[in-house]
């Protein structure tokens, strides 16, 4: 039988201090560069966040297992990024995705981030991401993976919640959520992988 990684049932809450300018930022930012804390910015707001835990990093590290094969089997010349910082003064905005990927080398900024959520409130992922122009962000959060993609609309930009992954066309999402539930490794991977073959 198999049994689904679970998340933690208490949701742990980031600290939250305001109002900073993007220099207030960035001189705390350099104060508690330290490991075990990941900050984020957005809107004169800084969040710290405790680096996460078991739980959320068997699960992002599952994603990205899953998601890399997917993208060497379907022939993409990609870059996995991993949490790299992305940053904007111009919109006051900082961000560390869980995982994220250029689709081709020539990208100056990820075309997927992924965010794995075993935590609550916050500052505003999607709108950050919005202001970092991020084409596509999925968010895995109590085994359901939601996936919004970027459209232009007027004058201005907004995310749209969609079925399927405009990014990584062809892939299945329903296999990809079975396979990261799985309890085991190797197993999922295995699964996974058999599936793309047929």
């Amino acid at each position: 039988m198999t049994q689904a990684i679970i998340a933690p049932t208490k949701k742990e809450e980031p600290l939250l201090f305001e109002p900073l300018t993007w220099r207030e930022f960035k001189a705390v930012e350099q104060l508690l560069d330290r490991p075990g804390y990941r900050l984020s910015f957005l809107d004169g707001i800084l969040e710290i966040r405790r680096m996460p835990g078991e739980p959320h990093e068997t699960i992002k590290k599952r994603i990205a297992a899953l998601v890399e094969l997917y993208l060497l089997m379907a022939g993409y010349d990609f870059i996995p990024t991993g949490s790299m910082t992305i940053e904007n003064e111009a919109t006051a905005v900082k961000r560390e995705a869980d995982e994220s990927y250029k689709l081709s080398p020539d990208r100056s900024r990820p075309d997927l981030v992924i965010e794995v959520v075993f935590t609550s409130g916050g500052i505003n992922k999607l709108e950050a991401y919005k202001r970092l122009k991020i084409p596509e962000v999925w968010f895995w959060e109590d085994g359901v993976l939601q996936v919004y993609h970027l459209r232009p609309e007027e004058d201005r930009l907004r995310y749209e919640k969609i079925s399927s992954s405009e990014e990584l066309q062809g892939i299945d999402l329903d296999l990809l959520i079975r396979c990261i539930g799985m309890t085991n490794h190797v197993e999922a991977v295995k699964t996974f992988q058999q599936s793309l073959q047929k």
